[in-house]
């Protein structure tokens, strides 16, 4: 009962355990992952104020903007808004209430046209269906007496 294992028969063998083994393989994937992160974060460029610019680069980047604030069309935007101050300046908000307030109306005629109609339909619906159930009473009542539906009577 004394005898060990062959895998654990040396002293560096008893020492390693599966805990041991976990936590140096975290170790070293947390080295890795701090080596990987300097890698990548040096290969940034530094930040706007570390590193200074050259006239040539500034009067380049002076240029580029220059060029981009020309080429807005700043007249058309202007235009636009003027026209659209003046389309609601005029009306105010009643231009944006009116289409709602037409829907509506209509949506409103609409309904009491479809109760109208409703009425009168459901009203002759209403005494097709007591004449089909007065006839089938009828006719049950013949049936009953003895008589055949269709046979003339005496």
């Amino acid at each position: 009962m004394d005898a060990q294992a062959p895998w654990r028969a040396g002293t560096v063998g008893s020492r390693m355990s599966y805990k041991n083994a976990t936590l140096a393989l975290c170790a070293i994937n947390v080295l890795a992952v701090a080596l990987l992160l300097r890698n990548h974060f040096s290969s940034w460029p530094r930040l706007p104020g570390s590193h200074r610019f050259d006239s040539a680069q500034l009067r380049y980047i002076w240029e580029s903007e220059e060029l981009r604030r020309s080429m807005e069309p700043v007249d058309l935007i202007r235009r636009v808004k003027e026209i659209e101050q003046e389309s609601y300046g005029e009306h105010g908000m009643s231009t944006q209430e009116d289409p709602k307030q037409t829907a509506a109306v209509d949506l409103s005629n609409r309904l009491k046209d479809l109760r109208q109609g409703n009425d009168g339909s459901s009203q002759r619906a209403l005494e097709e269906w007591r004449k089909r159930k007065m006839e089938r009473a009828r006719l049950r009542a013949i049936d009953k007496d003895g008589m055949m539906p269709g046979a003339k009577t005496r």
